[in-house]
């Protein structure tokens, strides 16, 4: 299959590089967007055509468009690294493609290759590379890649016409004022996703449905909702938007296997690489919530920590549900094991540690 050629148009009121220097100095996430974005367009007859960079800008949709009233779309979560000297670089763009991939057939979507999938990650970053910024205080620049059905019609089949797209967005440390601890809500009364489903797919579907457990943990101080699996609600599955982890007394790092219902996080597959390198036996197996409980209480498990790409590696401490608490930090607790991969995640991400996974891409 020929890859694709990208026409590039470059936005005519570009943004100043003063104003640009303005967000990077505090980007916050998802606020501020770049100048320029990929569009590619699909048919049924003609495949993939019209690649190109165009100036950022609202997309025309007809009020029939079938992601209005069918959902139908995917999506990722990407970032763009600036190293010290100046290169820009990306992390395991590979596996992102696979995993959109996967979610365009279990969402009835047509698949973009590989290779274009990346080179349009690449092509936006060339245009907007100064939107790129240092790494101080673990700045990058946010990569979405996404996909709906554009096909203006009513009736409940595969769109026959499909948009592919790329936008990107300065972010900051998703913690702005240092790690720290997330308070966790046991969600009962609803799952984010039931076997067979779409919980394996990156759509916006999943994150809808983890809404409405986000509002309950949040109405008893919780910062995020652990949803668990829908037909027995006994086994831990994940949060809203990030894989759990879990280290045991005897050096065991232990993960929800994936089931179906689980979303295959790039960040989760790297930390069960990074494992062994930190003298940790990496596990995947189905976790009974009452595991969480008692090992919590009893000091079996003595780290827990959420993990994705916008936040990498997040602590956690409480867990809450109707009728209890537990919290495993006791005094003096330092979340050594959720700090030491988070360092060598970012390390790697940014260039300051050999990539001996061959897991960085240059794009710039």
């Amino acid at each position: 299959m020929t890859q694709l050629s990208f026409e590039v148009t470059r936005r005519e009121d570009a943004t100043s590089s003063e104003r640009i220097a303005q967000v990077h100095e505090n980007p916050g996430f998802g606020k501020t967007f770049t100048d320029h974005m990929v569009v590619i367009d699909w048919s049924a007859a003609d495949g993939w055509t019209d690649a190109r960079v165009q100036p950022y800008g609202p997309f025309q949709l007809d009020p029939a468009a079938a992601v209005l009233h069918y959902a139908q779309e995917i999506f990722e979560g990407m970032k763009a690294y600036r190293h010290a000297d100046g290169s820009v670089w990306t992390f395991r763009p590979e596996a992102n493609a696979a995993r959109f991939a996967r979610s365009a057939r279990r969402l009835a979507l047509p698949e973009l290759p590989e290779a274009d999938f990346i080179e349009s990650l690449r092509q936006l970053v060339a245009v907007d590379q100064e939107w790129v910024p240092a790494a101080e205080g673990e700045k990058s620049l946010y990569l979405r890649p996404f996909m709906f059905a554009s096909e203006a019609f009513l009736g409940v089949r595969p769109a026959q016409r499909v948009t592919y797209s790329v936008i990107a967005s300065p972010a900051g440390a998703y913690f702005t004022g240092g790690l720290k601890p997330v308070t966790l809500w046991i969600s009962t009364s609803y799952a984010r996703a039931g076997a067979g489903g779409t919980g394996a797919a990156k759509c916006g579907g999943n994150y809808a449905s983890s809404l409405a457990g986000q509002l309950e943990g949040a109405e008893h101080g919780c910062d995020q909702a652990v949803f668990l699996d829908s037909s027995t609600h006994t086994y831990i599955e994940e949060l809203g938007g990030m894989n759990l982890f879990f280290v045991t007394r005897d050096r065991k790092i232990v993960t929800p296997e994936l089931t179906g219902t689980i979303l295959e996080g790039v960040t989760r597959a790297s930390i069960l690489e990074l494992a062994k390198e930190l003298d940790l036996e990496p596990e995947e197996r189905r976790i009974r919530i009452d595991e969480w409980k008692e090992g919590a209480a009893s000091g079996d498990i003595v780290e827990i920590f959420a993990c994705g790409t916008a936040a990498v590696v997040t602590p956690v401490g409480e867990l809450r549900w109707d009728g209890g608490s537990v919290d495993h930090r006791r005094d003096g607790h330092e979340d050594t094991v959720a700090s030491a991969i988070r360092s060598r995640l970012l390390d790697i991400q940014y260039g300051r540690a050999e990539d001996s996974h061959g897991w960085m891409t240059r794009l710039v």
